[in-house]
C-alpha cells in the first residue's frame, strides 16, 4: 500500500491554482444558468441514497483535479488494505474491520480459502456472535416482564445505538421502552431511576474493557439502586457488552456478548453494543440494518471514482476546508426521528479526523476535520438559519430529507420537505436587497441527501456512508482515522484531581485550576 498525503502530490498545486482562478469567485447562480444538464451531472444515486451536490461551489475541471488527487493520494489502494485486514491504524497496530462486522457469512468454503487470513479467521466468530447476540435480544422481546431496557455506556457506546434506536422507532416494539445513559453526572441518571422498576428494568452495560469510568460509575450507581430497591436477580436483569468477561462475572453478570479490538468505539453500533437496537427493531430488522450498511460498503469498495458517493463527498470536504478556508458544516436532518444524528457524526467526524499530525507524527500545514453541528428542520430554521443565510461565515450545509412519511396527519410531511427544498434554494440564490437588512448574498453551498425511506436498511446505508466518507479525507490528508489519543489526558488528569476535591489538596496546579478547586470546597 502506498499512500501520499494530499499536499505532496501534482494535483495539489493544479488544485489551488483552480481555486485562485476559478474557484474562489465561483458563482452557483451563473452555473446553472450556463448549464442546463448541472444537476444530473452532479448527482448520483448509491446503495439506499441519492445525493444532489450540484448546489457544491465546484465545475466539471475542479472535480476531475479532485479525482486526480484521490488516485495519487493512493486512496484506493488504502481502501483496499482496510477491506484486506491489514493494520492500518498503525499506531495502535490493530486492522480496522468493522465492515466485516455487517459482512454476510461466506456461501461455501472457497470463498473463505480465497479470503486473507483475518478474515477467513474472524468472520466465522462475527457471525457466532451475532447469532447468539440476536438469540437473546428475542428472548428480551418476548419477555413481558421486561418493559424497560436501559443502555449504559458512552461515546461509541452511546450516540449510535441511541441514534439508530430514536431514527428507527417506527420500527420499535410496542411495550417497551428504552433508554440511555451516558454521562457521569448523577442527575441523568437519577432522573431515570424514578420512572423505572427494579423488577421490569434491564441494564446494558456496554464497555469493552468494563473500565471506562463514567460507564462504570452509572453500572455501579445501577447495580446499587437496584439491589436496594428489592431486585434479586442481577444474572437476569444486567447484561455485559464487554471482552472483559471476569469482570463482568465479578459484578454479577453472567450473560456478556463481546467484540474485537478491530473494532473501534464510533464503528461499533454494528457489533454487541447494538444489541439494545436489535431488541428494539428485532433481528429481522438489525440483519437488514447491516444488509444496508454491507451494501454502501460493495459501493464504496468497488465504485469507479468518479461514481464513488464516499468518496465524492470526502472530496468536497477537502475543497471546502482547505481551499475555501470552511471551518465548519451543518447537519440539517429534516426527520425529527433523525435528531440525535448531528451528534453522533460529530464524534464519527471529529474524533476520527481531529488530528493535527500525519501518520509520521509531522504537524501538519493545513485543517483537518471541519467542527461539525446541527439540529433538525425546521426547529434550525427558527434557531441558526439566520446565520447561515445573512451571517459572515459561509458554512456548507448537509440536508437529509426522506421521501416517505410513517406517520398519517394531513399537510404535515408535504410541508416539511416543502421546507428543506427551500432553505437549500434559498441559500444558493440569496436575494438583493439595496437596504441591506433584507439582503442575501446567496451562493452558499449545500449538499442534499435523500432517503426513499427510512428503514433499518436505509440507516444501515446512510451511517456507512458517513463512516467511508470519513475515512477518504483522513486517507487524503495523511492521517490516522482510527485512533483517538486526545481523549485521554483529560481522563488521567481528572482522577488526579478528584481526590483533591476532597482533601483540598492544590500542590502542583496551576493557579486557574486551584482557585476553583477552593472554591469548588468552600
Amino acid at each position: 500500500m502506498t499512500r501520499m498525503r494530499c499536499d505532496h502530490t501534482p494535483a495539489w498545486g493544479l488544485l489551488q491554482t483552480a481555486f485562485n482562478t476559478t474557484g474562489r469567485a465561483f458563482d452557483l447562480r451563473s452555473a446553472f444558468a450556463a448549464d442546463a444538464g448541472r444537476f444530473d451531472a452532479f448527482s448520483q444515486s448509491a446503495p439506499h441514497v441519492f445525493a444532489d451536490l450540484s448546489k457544491n461551489l465546484i465545475d466539471v475541471a475542479t472535480q476531475q483535479l479532485l479525482f486526480d488527487l484521490a488516485r495519487q493520494s493512493g486512496v484506493q489502494a488504502h481502501r483496499d488494505a482496510m477491506f484486506a485486514g491489514e493494520a492500518i491504524n498503525h499506531t495502535e497496530q490493530r486492522a480496522v474491520l468493522h465492515s466485516l462486522l455487517r459482512k454476510p457469512p461466506f456461501a461455501h468454503a472457497e470463498q473463505a480459502q480465497a479470503a486473507p487470513e483475518i478474515i477467513a479467521n474472524e468472520l466465522p466468530k462475527v457471525h457466532a456472535t451475532l447469532s447468539a447476540m440476536l438469540a437473546y435480544a428475542q428472548a428480551v422481546r418476548a419477555d413481558a416482564g421486561i418493559t424497560d431496557v436501559v443502555n449504559i455506556g458512552i461515546g461509541g457506546s452511546d450516540l449510535g445505538p441511541q441514534m439508530a434506536v430514536l431514527a428507527l422507532e417506527g420500527f420499535v416494539l410496542e411495550g417497551k421502552r428504552f433508554h440511555f445513559v451516558s454521562n457521569v453526572d448523577g442527575h441523568e441518571l437519577a432522573a431515570l431511576l424514578k420512572r423505572i422498576k427494579p423488577e421490569s428494568t434491564l441494564f446494558l452495560i456496554a464497555s469493552k474493557t468494563f473500565t471506562t469510568i463514567e460507564t462504570m460509575t452509572n453500572a455501579q450507581s445501577a447495580k446499587a439502586w437496584f439491589e436496594s430497591s428489592g431486585g434479586t436477580d442481577i444474572a437476569r436483569h444486567f447484561c455485559a457488552l464487554t471482552t472483559n468477561v471476569p469482570a463482568a462475572n465479578a459484578f454479577g453478570i453472567t450473560t456478556t456478548f463481546g467484540f474485537w479490538d478491530w473494532v473501534g468505539g464510533r464503528y461499533s453500533v454494528w457489533s454487541a453494543i447494538g444489541l439494545v437496537l436489535a431488541i428494539a427493531i428485532g433481528p429481522d430488522g438489525f440483519r437488514e440494518f447491516l444488509g444496508g450498511a454491507h451494501a454502501m460498503d460493495e459501493h464504496f469498495r468497488t465504485a469507479p471514482l468518479e461514481s464513488n458517493l464516499p468518496v465524492r463527498l470526502a472530496l468536497l470536504d477537502l475543497w471546502y476546508r482547505n481551499f475555501h478556508g470552511f471551518t465548519s458544516r451543518s447537519i440539517a436532518p429534516y426527520h425529527s426521528a433523525l435528531r440525535r444524528y448531528p451528534a453522533y457524526l460529530q464524534q464519527l467526524e471529529m474524533e476520527s479526523n481531529g488530528k493535527r499530525v500525519d501518520a509520521q507524527g509531522q504537524a501538519l500545514p493545513y485543517g483537518t476535520s471541519p467542527v461539525l453541528w446541527g439540529e433538525p428542520g425546521t426547529n434550525a430554521q427558527h434557531a441558526y438559519f439566520q446565520m447561515l443565510h445573512q451571517g459572515t461565515d459561509v458554512i456548507p450545509v448537509e440536508f437529509v430529507a426522506v421521501k416517505k412519511a410513517r406517520h398519517d396527519l394531513p399537510g404535515h410531511h408535504p410541508m416539511l420537505l416543502a421546507n428543506a427544498l427551500a432553505q437549500a434554494q434559498a441559500l444558493m440564490v440569496g436575494k438583493a436587497d439595496t437596504g441591506g437588512h433584507k439582503n442575501f448574498p446567496g451562493n452558499r453551498p449545500s449538499t442534499f441527501l435523500l432517503l426513499d425511506d427510512l428503514t433499518p436498511a436505509s440507516l444501515g446505508a446512510l451511517i456507512a456512508l458517513q463512516e467511508h466518507r470519513v475515512f477518504v479525507s483522513g486517507s487524503l490528508w495523511g492521517i490516522n482515522s482510527f485512533d483517538q489519543w486526545g481523549v485521554e489526558l483529560g481522563k488521567v488528569l481528572a482522577k488526579d484531581i478528584e481526590p483533591r476535591l476532597a482533601s483540598g489538596d492544590a500542590t502542583g496546579l496551576d493557579g486557574s485550576t486551584a482557585g476553583l478547586l477552593a472554591r469548588l470546597r468552600t
